[in-house]
């Protein structure tokens, strides 16, 4: 299940949409998420669907492999589909014991549910196709102009680069500790709820212990390297802007002008 979790995780490809420059994707990526919450009726989401279909095929990134990383968030999914369609007041359809499914629930659970694994499934193509390193830049680069302010923009950056980096790093070192654990006799799945939660703490002390040791090690690792921050850095490859990241955020901003004026009419 952990291994599922495809957040932070960079999927090699030599397509188009991992060579676009990182500004553009995240700034797609931002502009995704308020298309998402502008949809106030079905027929939009189509719209949606063709669009993330046709980023994923030409992005090369296995459907299975993306869609792998909506079942650690199923349990989210369910429930927000199982408030909404049970809690939502309107034309009783079917009756379970004190609990209503009603005609009005029912149409905002399945609106709900959609848009969050739209949302899962469009966030993760900006990790799965842009390096860590082009991500911080990226980031770094859109928070520049809040520098004026007092926003440190290259620390800022690098420390969210680096908490998405470590999320697959964190993860596989969970599942070798819970295995670990396990052989020892641990049992992480029988008993209720508190007897689960209390059987997670030999697994959370050696999590926290290795999470800062890793830390550790990299500031070691970045202070052998002479890393002072973002002042005077120069980079090898500077990000520029090119036709086809014109044309790619040209074509996100006619999804969101088609979504604001179906909603508008």
């Amino acid at each position: 299940m952990l291994r599922d979790i495809t957040l932070g995780q960079y999927y090699p490809g030599e397509s188009l949409i991992h060579k676009l420059d990182p500004r553009i994707k995240i700034l797609a990526t931002f502009i995704f998420i308020i298309e998402l919450f502008l949809i106030t009726e079905f027929i939009q989401y189509l719209w949606i669907l063709l669009f993330l279909g046709m980023v994923i095929i030409i992005s090369g990134v296995p459907l299975k492999f993306m869609l792998k990383g909506l079942q650690p968030l199923m349990i989210i999914i369910i429930l927000t589909f199982g408030i909404n369609i049970f809690m939502t007041k309107g034309e009783v359809l079917w009756t379970l014991g004190p609990l209503n499914i009603t005609r009005e629930g029912l149409h905002q659970a399945l609106f709900m549910g959609s848009r969050l694994i739209l949302l899962i499934i469009g966030s993760s193509v900006l990790t799965l196709t842009t390096k860590p390193i082009k991500l911080t830049d990226g980031i770094e680069k859109l928070l520049n102009p809040f520098k004026k302010i007092g926003l440190p923009a290259h620390e800022l950056a690098m420390m969210m680069t680096i908490a998405l980096r470590f999320i697959p790093t964190l993860l596989e070192e969970t599942d070798k500790i819970m295995k670990a654990q396990m052989a020892r006799g641990a049992d992480f799945e029988s008993g209720n709820l508190l007897k689960r939660a209390k059987s997670l703490i030999p697994l959370l002390v050696p999590l926290f212990i290795s999470a800062f040791r890793r830390a550790d090690e990299l500031a070691m690792a970045m202070e052998a390297r002479c890393y002072r921050g973002g002042e005077n850095r120069t980079r090898m490859h500077e990000l520029e802007f090119h036709y086809k990241d014109i044309i790619a955020f040209l074509v996100v901003l006619c999804l969101l002008g088609i979504i604001v004026w179906q909603r508008l009419r």
